[in-house]
């Protein structure tokens, strides 16, 4: 499932706290990114169609949750640019960032640690 750069800020929203109303939807991410109601209930609207989320009647309103777990969502986009842009491998992603000097001391440090609990 593709979900748009948009769509993944009311999917943010959702992942942090739902159900949600479609106005409690907007309230979060509308303003913050300059959206009209009717983007938002656009958004909504298309995250439903592609099964993203779910939509639960509750009296006169619906009530909003993701249908797909964040860590999924995550896994999927990460495995999709790695298979994009470096032939399925994480280490000329990692290369590329580290010749760019986009790797901080902390995300070093990280890998390091990561590498060493793998290697176990």
């Amino acid at each position: 499932m593709k979900i748009s750069t948009a769509e993944s800020v009311v999917m943010e929203a959702l992942w942090k706290r739902s159900p949600l109303t479609s106005e409690a939807i907007i309230g979060e991410v509308g303003e913050p990114q300059g959206w009209t109601e009717g983007t938002v209930k656009v958004l909504i609207s298309r995250l439903l169609k592609k099964k993203a989320i779910t939509a639960t009647a509750d009296g006169r309103r619906y009530l909003y949750s993701p249908a797909i777990s964040r860590q999924a969502y995550v896994q999927s986009e990460s495995q999709g640019l790695l298979d994009r842009l470096f032939d399925g491998r994480l280490a000329p992603l990692v290369s590329h960032l580290s010749d760019g000097d986009k790797l901080s001391d902390q995300d070093i440090a990280e890998l390091k640690a990561l590498i060493e609990k793998i290697g176990k």
